[in-house]
């Protein structure tokens, strides 16, 4: 299988050439590191965990116009010309269909241990240094604006509203990164996310200190 595990990790690296760079290699990279260390602690098959943390982002559907089906449909695919068995396909086509956080009120219409597992690796992309940077960036490329005090955040967002958001960066601390910590399935995830949380509540009060000019 870790031949399977090598090109699949080419396959990705060429897909995501020019992507947004919260979207890119790196990010696939690191979800794949903490699905590694997550899986450790959990009875679940590290081949699904593997597949599926590498090919979750394959066609995000913020930069497909909002389809949610080429992610799965290009992973499976190039599952099926790689001959993976149908039961491992299926599982991971159910890790991208359900892992996103659309504003955190969808159902996930699949349950996993390996889902959980993929699904608390990229929460924590999402938190800590890592998580502002990303958030930043990805405000950039949307060309919001950083923080508008007038604007608050919206925390009951349907799934629709959370996706064609054009509210300032800071807001999307409280409308998703914030509200990561206690999504978080796994006994390793939680402990991980608790650090970098603090970290982002840290970042946030000297923000808001240099905005208001008090530091």
């Amino acid at each position: 299988m870790s031949n399977l595990i090598e090109k699949t990790k080419a396959f990705v690296k060429q897909q995501l050439q020019g992507a947004e760079g919260g979207h890119d290699w790196f990010h696939i990279e690191r979800v794949y590191n903490n699905a590694l260390l997550i899986a450790k602690g959990e009875k679940c098959n590290l081949v699904v965990v593997q597949l599926g943390a590498l090919l979750h982002d394959i066609a995000d559907s913020k930069f497909h116009d909002g389809d949610e089906t080429v992610g799965p449909e290009t992973a499976r695919k190039f599952l099926q010309q790689e001959n993976v068995s149908e039961t491992i396909i299926s599982q991971v086509v159910g890790i991208i269909e359900n892992i996103s956080f659309k504003g955190g009120n969808f159902d996930k219409k699949f349950s996993s241990v390996e889902l959980d597992i993929v699904q608390d690796a990229d929460r924590l992309d999402a938190l800590g240094a890592i998580g502002i940077a990303r958030t930043f960036n990805y405000g950039g490329f949307k060309n919001r604006a950083l923080y508008d005090p007038a604007i608050q955040p919206n925390l009951n967002m349907t799934k629709e509203e959370y996706k064609a958001s054009t509210a300032p960066t800071v807001n999307h601390f409280y409308e998703k990164l914030l509200l990561l910590k206690d999504r978080m399935n796994t006994p390793t995830g939680k402990q991980l996310a608790e650090e970098r949380h603090r970290y982002m509540e840290g970042f946030l009060s000297q923000f808001y200190a240099e905005w208001n000019g008090e530091k």
